[in-house]
């Protein structure tokens, strides 16, 4: 799968020579010279990690990453700094980041952290397709259906969901069939999963 890296400083000097560096590895690259026209920019929906200056004029490092965070965006953030001290990269830590480097930087240090950054992008938007995924499943059930899903996952068979319904047991099974094929589910256990992962909770257990 296709994937980014965007790199954020003032400095054009820097910018251009992580830039280069970086496509020299055959990175696919957006750089800017400054937080407002990266946060302002249309983000590709594609894996993709963050090199960023923690010290610029307008906007600091963290002060992007809060931007980040009010779009939405996840993006595993590689901070670069020309005067780092302990408590800046122990907060720096603490907010999240994945590495933080000073310059000049290590061209060595810069790429392992950017493949890093990378390998986790990609689970990150792994986790959010299979996520929306799911999510459609469930919003393409009817009011019925998800009824049925809820006391489904409570372990309780068909006689006893069409009780709780008030329907014949046929009409019950019929509609768990219903649930299983759009969820996509397997088994009841491939059920409950999906149900925890959308934060269902079961309305009632045998």
């Amino acid at each position: 799968m296709e994937q980014i890296i965007y790199v954020v400083d003032d400095d054009d000097a820097v910018r251009r020579a992580v830039v280069r560096l970086l496509q020299s590895e055959g990175h696919e690259v957006a750089d800017f010279n400054s937080a407002q026209a990266f946060l302002s920019h249309d983000f590709c929906e594609k894996p993709g990690c963050l090199v960023l200056d923690m010290n610029m004029p307008a906007a600091d490092g963290f002060d992007v990453m809060d931007g980040l965070s009010r779009l939405g965006r996840v993006l595993p953030v590689i901070f670069l700094t020309g005067f780092g001290t302990i408590p800046l990269t122990v907060k720096a830590m603490k907010t999240g980041a994945l590495e933080f480097l000073t310059k000049p930087v290590n061209p060595v240090q810069l790429l392992q952290a950017v493949a890093e950054g990378l390998r986790q992008a990609q689970q990150n938007f792994s986790h959010l397709r299979e996520q929306h995924a799911l999510t459609q499943r469930h919003q393409s059930l009817t009011l019925r259906e998800r009824e049925v899903l809820e006391l489904a996952i409570g372990g309780l068979l068909n006689k006893q969901i069409a009780t709780a319904l008030g329907v014949s047991e046929i009409t019950a099974k019929v509609h768990k069939r219903r649930v299983m094929e759009k969820m996509q589910a397997r088994s009841l256990a491939d059920l409950v999963r999906s149900a925890e992962r959308l934060n269902i909770v079961k309305s009632r257990s045998r």
